[in-house]
């Protein structure tokens, strides 16, 4: 235990510079005698209940979670295993042959991205674009062939930030995800079934159509969405009665102003109706990169006005 905090606990990556790693990165714990933990080497002096499902427990670089769902416990193991990136929040370990169940991630100590908004408000677009920059740093990897991982539950709550100076942001929480091979680059992988929250739902989700990665995409526009004008999409509705109302065809309505025309643009690509008018993360990313510049050059020439 010792060792993985030595080598994973409170990893933290800064705003400069892209953090995408296009090629496949080797699994940092590939044997279990790498990963499983001794539960008596775990302090449960802080525990916290969470409804019926989990338990949570905060230390200072970890968080483990107690499932009583094994088989949705070992997917998420499963899944983590094959992942290491900055903008993804570190697998640590897991207890897998003692009860109960536990899963062993790096803590995050700023919190989630819903909570930061919810004290915050509307964002700068100069800080939304670095907040976007690391999801979508994050999801580039995650789509990243041949090993697909779709979120399918990409959201405010699950992008976690690194500290409360929300230096860095990670996507985490990857109990809906769905790994998925691909076999060559025109393979098309499609699931049907509703998972993932109302308000953040793409709308092929919410009708029980068929589906691929485009889902996140669309989930992230509204992520951005959220952080250009201060509320959640929709937030007048209810949950499932926003996920219906754009399934009809509708979409937010953007009421900040001075927002670029750039940024606004790049909302409307990611949550488009015709899924395959969607850009992939990244294309999102080559996007953000120039609009960063923009408002970067911007605030430039304003201390001279």
């Amino acid at each position: 235990m010792n060792e993985l905090l030595k080598s994973y606990g409170g990893l933290s990556y800064g705003q400069n510079g892209s953090h995408f790693e296009p090629g496949a990165v080797p699994p940092p714990l590939s044997k279990k005698c790498d990963w499983e933990i001794d539960p008596t080497e775990l302090d449960f002096s802080n525990s916290v209940m969470i409804g019926k499902l989990l338990v949570v427990i905060m230390l200072n670089l970890i968080k483990f979670v107690v499932s009583r769902s094994s088989q949705h416990f070992r997917h998420e193991v499963n899944l983590l295993l094959k992942l290491r990136h900055p903008n993804v929040v570190q697998f640590l370990g897991a207890v897998t042959e003692k009860k109960p169940l536990m899963l062993i991630t790096e803590y995050l100590r700023g919190g989630d991205l819903h909570q930061y908004l919810k004290g915050k408000g509307a964002l700068s677009p100069s800080t939304a674009v670095n907040f976007a920059l690391d999801i979508a740093r994050g999801m580039a990897y995650l789509h990243n062939e041949p090993n697909v991982v779709i979120h399918r539950d990409l959201k405010p709550r699950n992008v976690l930030l690194v500290n409360s100076s929300a230096d860095h942001l990670k996507v985490g929480d990857f109990g809906l995800s769905k790994l998925i091979r691909v076999q060559n680059s025109h393979d098309v992988y499609k699931m049907t079934g509703e998972t993932g929250s109302y308000r953040y739902m793409a709308p092929e989700v919410f009708k029980h159509w068929k589906y691929d990665k485009k889902v996140d995409v669309f989930s992230f526009a509204m992520i951005l969405y959220e952080m250009l004008e201060g509320d959640p999409p929709l937030s007048h509705y209810e949950p499932c009665e926003a996920a219906k109302f754009v399934a009809e065809g509708h979409r937010p309505m953007f009421k900040v102003k001075g927002l670029t025309p750039e940024l606004k643009e790049l909302v409307e690509e990611c949550w488009a109706k015709d899924v395959n008018k969607r850009p992939s993360f990244l294309e999102i990313l080559k996007t953000l990169e120039k609009i960063k510049q923009v408002l970067t050059s911007d605030n430039h020439w304003n201390i001279f006005t």
